[in-house]
Formats: structure tokens, C-alpha cells, sequence
């Protein structure tokens, strides 16, 4: 038996949709600082790909680490977590539930990269919320809660400490 936080290919291509748009919310903090890279970009638009169902899920579960291997090179917290946010996204063909590691990472990129706004995270997960389609909200309410499976993303891991933590609850709170 698969793993519930797989979701069905037709619920992980409505999932990545969102995710897609999550991450590209926070792109530009990527490419602020390295411009000629274009892996999380690349992941972004594969994702949308597979949303639209131009791209299988084989494929892209195979290439679904490129984007994360740039967080490697670049240096600020914020650059990381955006090329986090579209590895996340890329890894949506494989496990539904990598659409909310898309929007915890995107929140935490929002939140490092104004530091000086108390509410930046929290002003970015409403939007993300305001942002999923029914579709998708029926999609990701599919998914266990953060830490009750242990068999994938949402369960022992980083997205289940800290700032990411606290962003996926507060993204699975705002679903229910």
C-alpha cells in the first residue's frame, strides 16, 4: 500500500499547480543573488508542466533533486530556502505532500528576506491559502498532518522542525 501522502497522480498535478506558484512567489530572492542560474527556474515551469500534464510523473521524479542542488550554491538563509521552495514544488510528481514543503519553504524564504516585518510569514501563507483552487484544497486536505505518517515528507525530517514546521500547521490549519 502507497503511502498517504503520495496522493493520486490527478490530486499530485493539482497539488503542483500551487506548489508552482508558491515557489515562483520567491524566485526573484533566488536569482537576486545567483541570476544565471536557472535549475529552481527550470523546476518551476517543469512543474507547471506536469500540472498541465504535458510532462509524466516518471520523468520528473527523476530530475526532481536539480533545483535543490542550487540551494548548495548560493549563501543567504532566503536563497536557500527559495531553491528549496521549487525543489519542493519539482517533487510534487512524486508525493503530493511536497506541496506544502513549496509553500513552508516560500513562507520561510518571505520571512528571512524581511526581517523586519513580524507578520511577512504569516502574510505569505494567506496568500498561499487565498491562492489554492477548490480543487487543490480538496487535493491537500488528503493529506495526514504533519508528523501522524512517518512514510514521507511530513513525517521525521526538515520539514517537520522548526519555521517549517510551524509554516506547514499553520498551511494545513488554514486547509481544515
Amino acid at each position: 500500500m502507497g503511502s498517504p501522502q503520495a496522493l493520486s497522480e490527478a490530486d499530485r498535478r493539482i497539488g503542483a499547480s500551487w506548489a508552482a506558484d508558491c515557489a515562483e512567489r520567491v524566485l526573484a530572492i533566488f536569482e537576486s543573488e545567483s541570476p544565471d542560474d536557472s535549475r529552481p527556474r527550470d523546476a518551476i515551469a517543469r512543474t507547471r508542466a506536469f500540472a498541465r500534464g504535458e510532462l509524466g510523473a516518471a520523468g520528473e521524479i527523476r530530475r526532481r533533486f536539480v533545483a535543490g542542488r542550487a540551494a548548495h550554491e548560493v549563501a543567504s538563509p532566503q536563497a536557500i530556502a527559495a531553491a528549496r521552495a521549487a525543489a519542493q514544488a519539482a517533487g510534487v510528481a512524486h508525493m503530493g505532500a511536497h506541496a506544502l514543503g513549496a509553500a513552508a519553504y516560500a513562507a520561510k524564504a518571505v520571512g528571512l528576506s524581511k526581517p523586519d516585518q513580524m507578520d511577512a510569514v504569516r502574510a505569505e501563507i494567506c496568500w498561499q491559502l487565498n491562492h489554492l483552487s477548490p480543487e487543490a484544497k480538496t487535493a491537500l486536505r488528503q493529506l495526514p498532518l504533519l508528523g501522524q505518517d512517518t512514510s514521507g515528507p511530513l513525517g521525521p525530517g526538515l520539514l517537520s522542525r522548526g519555521v517549517l514546521a510551524a509554516n506547514i500547521r499553520a498551511i494545513q490549519a488554514g486547509l481544515a
